[in-house]
């Protein structure tokens, strides 16, 4: 039987994954308005290079949360959380330090970095390390 912070975990850590997919997918289907949900404005309309480095990012890495996820690959999972952490820290000191950047546009980027590190350490401290036998 699961315990409740299992369940938790393992719900944020799906929710986070899909929304990544989505994030991900929607820089490819609509780059203009996920630049203006992101918190910036490059004001570039004809050339949407950054948008398509952003959204392959996203897409990649939701979608590896969500496959160590459904394999039940919590430890990896873990790992990956705290090491990612780093996106939405660098994301939001790119909206911070845009000068017309929306108010509301830094608690996306805060709520995912309180994520990646409350997550990924509750799955590293929890999870045995796997035994290595020698051979």
């Amino acid at each position: 039987m699961k315990t409740g912070s299992q369940k938790t975990a393992y719900f944020i850590s799906l929710v986070t994954g899909a929304f990544m997919v989505f994030i991900g997918l929607r820089f490819f289907l609509s780059p203009l308005a996920a630049e203006a949900a992101f918190g910036i404005h490059t004001g570039i309309t004809n050339h949407l290079e950054f948008h398509y480095i952003k959204g392959i990012r996203d897409l990649a890495t939701g979608l590896l949360t969500l496959a160590l996820l459904f394999n039940k690959e919590y430890r990896s999972l873990g790992w990956l959380m705290l090491c990612m952490s780093i996106i939405p820290v660098n994301d939001f000191m790119l909206v911070l330090h845009t000068p017309d950047h929306p108010g509301w546009a830094i608690y996306s980027h805060l709520t995912a970095i309180l994520i990646c590190l409350t997550v990924g350490a509750y799955y590293l401290s929890t999870t045995k390390k796997p035994v290595s036998y020698a051979v």
